[in-house]
């Protein structure tokens, strides 16, 4: 009987020496390593798991990752840059966010902000700016040469691509202000175009991180896609949906074509199947499986950890997007690790 107990507790022990092993832990969607390096080196240097979201998605604000991410980047119809941004504490269960934010760079640190000082979760356009002026953050123009060429480029070519349906005069030929048709159609297939600016241009920066402990925080930031209507929010900013923390589970974030993955709220998802049991990798896999059965063509990933340190993703396979490449870093590395998942 002792041999056995002693088994179990060598068990027990070599069980809890692999697990701590992985942690901490740091991953986040899309090859954007020096987003991760930072995150990284604010735990290594005493800050908590929510400084470490912080600060990784505030370098790719900076860094302007992929254009995607931060000012200058994806101009909606009328040429303006917006951002979108959440951070969740998966200890308190807490989340600000920020939509449709204007005229302020920094939007992972306004949504901090919103946790910090309010009692509110979400705060959007115009009134999100006016308080991220209150809490010091400075009015800047998100505007660059870069994004009004993106912006006149899309002119020149009667506003094509857009998100417009149903409307006179015909979106797919001609720019606005359109009004509604008098006869709706249910449901109509996008233009190859279409398809293109669903894969290219809503990418973001969604990010998990992972203490010693086991805490866990995520966060994510964006610009949103690019052309869209203004007012537009996706699922970057939406708890659930854009990124989840749960420290007695686990932390996921998506990327993707927010307008379809909100619907189905992944990243809350992911974690609850963490919750059961479940292999991250697998997690991942479940979440995109449900959304393809009923949008098939969608375009977006999902990456996933749980309290262990074990980590996955997984991605909509759709033309032009086969694969889907995802940072990590841990103490079994010595720098950011780039890792790459076939699409389903």
């Amino acid at each position: 009987m002792a041999a056995h107990s002693g088994l179990r507790f060598l068990f027990l022990a070599l069980h809890l020496a692999a697990a701590s092993a992985a942690l901490p832990l740091v991953v986040n969607t899309w090859a954007f390593g020096k987003a991760t390096e930072t995150a990284w080196r604010v735990l290594q240097m005493g800050g908590s798991e929510l400084d470490a979201v912080e600060k990784g998605c505030a370098q790719c604000e900076i860094d302007q990752c992929d254009g995607s991410v931060g000012y200058g980047g994806s101009p909606d119809e009328s040429g303006e840059t917006t951002l979108d941004a959440m951070i969740m504490d998966g200890n308190t269960m807490e989340v600000g966010a920020v939509a449709d934010l204007r005229r302020v760079k920094n939007a992972i640190g306004v949504a901090r902000k919103v946790i910090e000082h309010t009692k509110h979760t979400l705060l959007v356009g115009e009134s999100a700016s006016l308080f991220a002026v209150r809490m010091g953050f400075p009015y800047e123009d998100l505007t660059t040469s870069k994004s009004l060429s993106v912006y006149s480029q899309w002119l020149n070519q009667s506003c094509q691509p857009n998100y417009w349906k149903n409307v006179v005069p015909d979106s797919s030929k001609s720019c606005g202000p359109y009004k509604k048709a008098e006869k709706v159609i249910c449901k109509e297939d996008w233009t190859s175009s279409q398809r293109r600016i669903s894969i290219h241009n809503h990418d973001t920066i969604g990010m998990i991180v992972i203490g010693e402990s086991g805490t866990i925080a995520s966060g994510t930031s964006t610009n949103g896609a690019v052309h869209k209507i203004p007012g537009r929010v996706g699922d970057s900013p939406i708890v659930g949906a854009g990124a989840y923390a749960d420290s007695t589970a686990g932390g996921a974030a998506a990327t993707g074509d927010g307008d379809i993955m909100m619907r189905f709220l992944p990243s809350y998802q992911a974690v609850e199947y963490m919750r059961m049991g479940t292999d991250p990798t697998v997690a991942c896999q479940k979440v995109i499986s449900r959304i393809q059965k009923y949008e098939p063509k969608f375009f977006g990933a999902v990456i996933c950890a749980n309290t262990t340190g074990s980590y996955g993703a997984a991605c909509s396979k759709t033309p032009g997007f086969t694969q889907f490449h995802f940072m990590v870093y841990s103490p079994s590395l010595s720098q950011p690790s780039e890792q790459v998942v076939d699409c389903i």
